[in-house]
């Protein structure tokens, strides 16, 4: 058939971290093997697994490195082969397409599926057979939906809400809450087996007598729903009925007002009058089931969301009920406490106020506040968020569903490490040393005194000392500031802490990625070790210290105090600020905007909830004005400039501009040494477990 030229991405498999590189290769269906050049396998880092011969084309014998494995991928197709290490162009024989099931098509010069499999490929590794769609009828209207579909998340999907309160899409479903109730029927049956039809061509539905529920059953052909019939407002008014039997009246004290789904569905379907004239049962209330949960179990309407999170998600299985009817409670196994690292996302799937965070009890109505779309700085996780603030003061963080990332939870330690934005030891404004004393200085006096330490400088005498938890336009402003000053002695410092399987990351800095990717971090840390050494040796005459201690590598204050230039740009005031030439007060992630990389290849945007105190300002603008003060350049004028200058020089980040990273982040490479997001269907097997735990 001949041979053509193909756009073919090739990547290294063993090491997601090197980036893949998309070749110009040709593609020859009279060959039956791989070859790529030298240059190509030393830039992915293929291992040689053999010495095998090949034939040139004068004819001639040689022996030539045999490499692999390397992942071929053209469109939607991908195949693995090993190469043969020879040649100056990449070519693709017909062995490996076949693998794809791709045929050449010389004539009009392009790849194409093979048109006898064009929904599977042999050889392909992860490709998936064609999603197969059942007719659903919702109230009236048919609708089409994958097969295996919660028929609770199909009715959603049509635009019909059926209220739930033990139903959560990231956990089984138990089926005990009852208000998912709703009429379903099956196609009606001919005496020929088939369904018979209507006018239009549709089967006729046959209906249950008995309503059922519909969190614990899947989409099936022919099914009919119907989810606002008399009958299913009439069940949902008896549960709710039922529910607030017992139920206290503490919406005015209770921290779920305002967001909670008992409120919601006794507005939409309670009786305006109680016909209970019993008293209530009493249950224990303000009991401490850990350091950070606060149960009322006389608030608890047993939906058991709690006990299957500890139990399938954060692998504690410590809650349960005790007891029969309706004094059944909630508590924790005897001898045991909630006090796992994830127990606040029972508060965030409570729908009622039985569970409560004693770091936000009573401090704020829900709907003062304003929510914020960011993510978690506190691990290369990365978790997306959501963050609650009113007049400048941040007073919670709760998870924000993205199923890249973090699924629909994140850690109690992310989640809680926000209180120091609004410590007292904040910098508030620039400092520079008169008199062998701190004193306070405008913005223009400030930067203008760092650059003119630094200037009589060259570059062996400077270091930089960056941090992981600089967004990538701080760190694009710090390379650019250490080529400017001939600086090489540039890094991040290493932050690790204790990981687990779940989310949290023992890479404590957000954005060790986005520093590799942009050549301000080393691979091992050697360089931050050169750092300590050349500072005490006394190579070093200036250290610019970015959002980082020198004190957590070993740089004591006492040699900082002997330094001739020290500058810090930091959020909080700490041992090591007295001894500075020039501080000057930056912000926390919360107050500034930006973009990170998390441990996954995933970009992600920072966005600003609250504003900075006093005069601090942005990392990337106190960088810019310093360049400014070094170079006279300039054209910089927003974050977004910044952003613009990186997508231009690098390129995982061509075509890309902030607003086009969204609010779930772009994929920038793929990894596959991080844990998927718990709770997803496809990854923790949430049928699976239901078959060992079937619904009640």
């Amino acid at each position: 058939m001949g041979y053509i030229h193909a756009e073919v991405k090739l990547r290294n498999p063993r090491l997601p971290e090197i980036p893949p590189t998309v070749v110009n290769a040709r593609v020859d269906s009279a060959a039956w093997l791989v070859c790529i050049p030298r240059s190509l396998a030393e830039q992915l880092q293929l291992e040689q697994v053999d010495i095998r011969p090949a034939q040139l084309a004068d004819g001639s014998a040689i022996r030539v490195p045999y490499v692999g494995p390397i992942e071929l991928r053209f469109e939607n197709r991908v195949a693995f082969s090993g190469a043969l290490v020879m040649g100056d162009e990449v070519l693709l024989g017909v062995v490996a397409m076949e693998d794809m099931d791709v045929l050449i098509d010389p004539r009009h010069q392009k790849l194409i599926v093979n048109p006898e499999h064009p929904e599977h490929a042999g050889g392909f590794v992860g490709q998936v057979e064609p999603v197969q769609l059942v007719n659903v009828q919702i109230n009236g209207l048919w609708h089409q939906f994958p097969k295996g579909t919660r028929l609770i998340e199909a009715c959603e999907q049509a635009g019909h809400f059926v209220p739930r309160y033990c139903y959560h899409k990231k956990l089984t479903s138990p089926g005990n809450c009852r208000m998912c109730l709703i009429e379903m029927g099956m196609p009606k049956m001919g005496p020929d087996r088939k369904p018979e039809l209507d006018e239009e061509g549709k089967p006729i539905i046959n209906w249950m007598p008995r309503p059922q529920i519909c969190c614990a059953t899947d989409v099936s052909e022919g099914l009919g729903v119907r989810t606002n019939s008399p009958l299913a407002e009439e069940c949902r008014r008896g549960v709710m009925e039922f529910l607030l039997i017992n139920h206290p009246l503490d919406c005015p004290i209770c921290d779920q007002a305002g967001e909670c789904r008992l409120q919601e569905f006794s507005v939409e379907y309670g009786r305006q009058d109680s016909r209970f004239l019993e008293n209530k049962v009493k249950k224990p209330k303000n009991v401490e089931l850990g350091p950070r949960v606060v149960l009322d179990d006389e608030r608890c309407i047993l939906c058991s969301r709690c006990i299957r999170f500890c139990k399938e998600i954060a692998h504690d299985d410590v809650l349960g009920f005790i007891d029969r009817g309706s004094y059944s409670t909630l508590t924790a196994h005897p001898g045991k406490r909630l006090e796992n690292n994830y127990s606040l996302n029972t508060v965030d799937i409570c729908p009622v106020g039985a569970l409560t965070s004693t770091d936000f009890r009573f401090k704020m109505r829900v709907w003062f506040l304003k929510e914020t779309k960011s993510i978690c700085t506190s691990c290369a996780t990365g978790c997306n968020t959501l963050i609650g603030s009113r007049e400048n003061v941040i007073y919670r963080q709760t998870p924000r569903e993205n199923n890249a990332v973090n699924s629909s939870w994140m850690c109690d330690y992310g989640r809680l490490n926000f209180d120091y934005l609004q410590s007292e030891r904040r910098l508030l404004e620039p400092l520079v040393r008169e008199n062998k004393v701190l004193q306070p200085t405008t913005w223009k006096r400030a930067i203008e005194r760092a650059a003119a330490q630094l200037k009589p400088l060259v570059g062996w005498q400077i270091a930089i000392l960056a941090s992981g938890r600089m967004t990538n336009e701080e760190l694009w402003l710090t390379r650019k500031l250490a080529q400017s000053l001939g600086v090489t002695l540039l890094d991040i410092v290493p932050r690790l802490g204790e990981g687990d399987d779940i989310l949290l990351s023992a890479d404590r800095n957000p954005n060790t990625n986005g520093a590799r990717l942009l050549a301000v971090a080393s691979a091992d840390g050697r360089v931050t070790r050169q750092i300590r050494e050349a500072v005490l040796s006394g190579q070093v005459r200036a250290l610019i210290s970015l959002g980082e201690n020198p004190a957590r590598i070993g740089i004591a204050p006492e040699t900082l105090a002997r330094l001739p230039v020290y500058l810090a740009v930091d959020l909080l005031s700490n041992q090591t600020i007295e001894s500075a030439s020039v501080v000057l007060p930056s912000l926390g992630f919360a107050e500034k905007r930006g973009s990170m990389i998390n441990r996954k290849g995933r970009l992600q945007r920072l966005n600003r909830a609250v504003r900075g105190p006093g005069q601090a300002r942005d990392d990337w603008e106190i960088l810019r004005d310093l360049l400014q003060a070094l170079t006279g350049g300039n054209g910089i004028y927003t974050i977004e400039d910044v952003f613009r200058q990186m997508s231009e020089a690098v390129p995982e980040f061509s075509g890309l501009t902030l607003s086009r990273i969204g609010d779930l982040g772009v994929e920038l490479w793929e990894t596959n040494r991080s844990p998927d997001a718990p709770g997803e269907p496809a990854r923790e097997k949430v049928r699976e477990r239901e078959k060992e735990q079937p619904p009640q």
